[in-house]
């Protein structure tokens, strides 16, 4: 129903009431429908009706048109009826449709769900096995190597995901967001997944949500998931993408325009007469990189793109009965955002955002410019396409119609090339359809559907540690170190399309709207627009079939974890807390500047051990620059007086029974989702992180496994503590939602400050911090 008829229907009671009439029709015919939300599982059924009941509920409550992002979210409601509904500031319960979870975090969480007892998850839930695989050698022998050492957990997770009624996708299946996208993600779905992107899944209408673990185990084990009541932004987008313009584009310039921080506590919502000139992945990829401007999720409304993407993946069904709700799947006319942003498609300039930052952003134009200026490598030693970001059949298409272009003019990549396909079906699709060939001729490897040096698993041999380079990815983030462990390469995100043209010139400073290239017979020429089907005119080859379903009783299996197993580790309860004040805490480290999630827990070679909390743990803090020193891993033991590596630093305080804390700066723990982050802070005896702001997701994490996330009242204050004060948290008995957690410095010299701490937690929250854990309050409520 168009907007026009909605806003007519709400001044006249005639058209309201033949409105109501036409939606009754189409309710009993979508009854009687039953269509799967999933053709890989038989028995879940989309329910727009019982959506839009919980809808009307709120909107009769709350008189007012709402943003697409409200409408879904509010649909989910555990309690319409009762429901605080407050924009930023009330704690919503929610009732998500799905939980996936990634290879590295889902061991996590099964490990956590096997430890409430349950017998079995309450929502549908999938396992995807993406990121242990290393790009090395190229695509089946990587994949090959990856299952045999991962063997161990591989079991795991498949014995689990088979015991506890989870779908099991195997190494080899693709990256999780792109699986998510083919078979999972519809309009109007409220999704939590266990990895920051996912917010991939806006780019088909829905709410899709990053979350740590145990948030996870929350909506598998039927307890009302919590989110702050959303911010919303609005994205306006006019013009039409054209030329080397990308849907990439989009999301690196709001990248510049709302920086790393900017889009936290929000949801941002894309509308306007541009949206229809994105294709349904083009969508997913600016849904995708929201994650790196703190953003809860994106999301896009439903159009005839995301209908067309939804029968090429063989679930017309969905796309006709969504067409029958598209009142709920679209924003109100006259919603109302808390900010809003407009760009023009027709003069939108494709962007390279970085080095070192994913909101950094630079004009193609400007780049060559700005690189000679910072003292930038302009030499491009890699070019990497592909990532849950950028890996689509369009994706694919316009790289290979660069690529093919540079064969004919005999001329091939000048940096080394990779090519990640983002699923099976798109491996096996490009392969049939002829564009991994065109990129293997310019010289590239095509890796296995993992994640692959996107998040540092990659085995790079052509530069040492420490050498300063330049890289170009069709990535989501590029922190420090992030793709190769190299704190001195110079990561660089743009369109795929773009990492093609620029590692074929291998230069930094190259435009090709503006440069020549020179062709084999000394001839100059220049590229013309990328171009690309958007979806494969002979359809989608499915390739090999990596799914286990989990059979329909599970209960009689076995899941076995060695006692002497490095990669596994049952988990056992944190302590309660004390019920006494916090007292001369030690601070661990003092972090200078952005620590990102990576910087807490690192990943790379580290993604072996998300399993076993206890090695795992070994790398805390290890990429975080230390305050007092502009050292990274080496800090001053505050009870021998030694310098120490930092997990070094903190076991040692644990064995001596004394309790620390960390001091961080602003947006700390932005990132990935990982609750490991969270969970080793606790797991070796810190007590407390206090910084300028936190990263949503990171803050949350910390709440669930019992530590407490502080602010300073006055971000100064960061400046008062010294890395050898003790800190004591006074009054916690009286801790509530809303009130500040009084702070005592205690210097060297003897003399104390007194400062106030802000914390966001709710009376539930807070009730995790007294029994320990968010875990330890679900055994105590069993």
């Amino acid at each position: 129903m168009s907007h026009v008829l909605k806003d007519a229907a709400q001044k006249s009671a005639r058209l309201v009431g033949l409105t109501r009439q036409c939606r009754l029709f189409h309710s009993t015919n979508a009854s009687a429908q039953k269509v799967l939300m999933s053709r890989m599982e038989r028995d879940n059924f989309l329910d727009y009706d019982k959506m839009e009941n919980r809808l009307n509920i709120v909107k009769s409550r709350l008189s007012r048109p709402l943003t697409l992002s409200e409408k879904i979210v509010y649909s989910h409601l555990d309690d319409p009826k009762n429901q605080e509904i407050k924009r930023g500031e009330s704690y919503l319960k929610l009732r998500p449709d799905r939980v996936a979870m990634q290879d590295a975090t889902a061991q996590m969480a099964m490990l956590q769900f096997i430890s409430s007892g349950l017998p079995k998850v309450a929502v549908p839930s999938t396992i995807h096995c993406d990121h242990l695989i290393e790009a090395q050698l190229g695509g089946e022998k990587d994949l090959s190597r990856a299952k045999d050492i991962n063997k161990e957990v591989y079991d795991f997770l498949a014995s689990a995901g088979a015991k506890y009624g989870v779908g099991f996708w195997k190494p080899g299946s693709g990256i999780i967001h792109q699986i998510i996208l083919e078979n999972y993600a519809f309009p109007g779905v409220l999704l939590i997944g266990t990895d920051s992107h996912t917010p991939n899944g806006g780019g088909l209408g829905g709410v899709c949500i990053g979350v740590g673990g145990a948030d996870a185990v929350d909506v598998m084990a039927d307890i009302p998931w919590e989110l702050k009541c959303p911010k919303v932004i609005g994205v306006k987008l006019t013009g039409k993408l054209k030329g080397w313009t990308s849907p990439k584009d989009v999301i690196l310039k709001v990248a510049g325009i709302l920086t790393v921080k900017g889009g936290t506590g929000a949801i941002v919502e894309y509308f306007g007469p541009g949206v229809d000139s994105i294709s349904c992945t083009g969508m997913g990829t600016i849904c995708n990189m929201g994650a790196e401007i703190g953003a809860t999720t994106s999301v896009f409304p439903y159009n005839h793109r995301m209908e067309d993407y939804l029968k090429a993946t063989n679930r017309a069904d969905i796309a006709d009965l969504a067409n029958n709700y598209k009142g709920l799947l679209t924003a109100d006319i006259k919603a109302e955002y808390d900010q809003v942003i407009e760009i023009d498609l027709d003069t939108l300039e494709p962007h390279v955002n970085g080095p070192f930052t994913p909101d950094l952003a630079n004009p193609v134009s400007q780049l060559g410019k700005i690189a000679q200026e910072k003292g930038w490598p302009l030499d491009i030693k890699v070019g990497l396409i592909g990532s849950c970001t950028n890996s689509s059949y369009e994706d694919m298409s316009r790289s290979a119609s660069i690529a093919k272009q540079a064969l004919k003019h005999g001329i091939k990549s000048k940096a080394a090339f990779t090519i990640t396909p983002g699923s099976e079906q798109i491996r096996a699709t490009i392969e049939r359809d002829g564009q991994a060939q065109a990129l293997r001729e310019i010289g590239g490897i095509v890796l296995a559907n993992a994640c692959g040096p996107c998040i540092g698993q990659w085995d790079r041999k052509d530069v040492k540690k420490g050498e300063k380079n330049t890289i170009v990815t069709s990535y989501n983030r590029n922190f420090t170190g992030r793709n190769d462990a190299n704190p001195a390469t110079h990561a660089f995100v743009t369109s795929p399309e773009l990492v093609t043209a620029m590692s074929i010139a291998g230069d930094l400073g190259f435009d090709p709207r503006r440069d020549e290239l020179t062709g084999s017979d000394g001839t100059k020429f220049k590229l013309e627009s990328p171009y690309g089907d958007e979806l494969p005119s002979k359809g989608f080859d499915p390739g090999q079939d990596t799914y286990q379903p989990p059979p329909k009783d599970g209960s009689n299996l076995s899941v076995n974890v060695s006692p002497g197993s490095n990669r596994l580790q049952l988990l056992k309860p944190f302590d309660k807390w004390s019920g006494k004040d916090i007292t001369d805490m030690v601070v661990l480290i003092k972090a200078k500047g952005k620590c990102t999630t990576d910087h807490i827990s690192a990943a790379g070679q580290w993604l072996k051990y998300r399993g076993h909390l206890d090695n795992i743990s070994n790398n805390l803090l290890i990429g975080a620059v230390n305050a007092e020193n502009g050292e990274i891993n080496k800090v001053k033991n505050q009870l021998s007086g030694e310098y120490d590596g930092v997990p070094d630093t903190a076991r040692k305080y644990k064995a001596a029974k004394v309790p620390w804390c960390v001091v961080g700066d602003e947006n700390y723990g932005e990132g990935s989702s990982r609750e490991h982050a969270a969970l080793e802070p606790r797991h070796l005896g810190g007590r407390a992180i206090i910084v300028k702001s936190f990263a949503r997701i990171h803050e949350t994490n910390l709440k669930k496994q019992g530590m407490l996330p502080l602010t300073f009242a006055n971000p100064s204050d960061y400046d008062k503590i010294q890395p050898s004060d003790r800190v004591s948290l006074v009054g916690l008995a009286e801790l509530a939602p809303g009130k500040s957690v009084q702070c005592e410095v205690k210097h060297q010299d003897g003399s104390v400050d007194k400062i106030e701490l802000k914390h966001t937690m709710n009376d539930g929250q807070i009730s995790w911090f007294r029994a320990g854990s968010a875990l330890n309050r679900m055994a105590e409520l069993k």
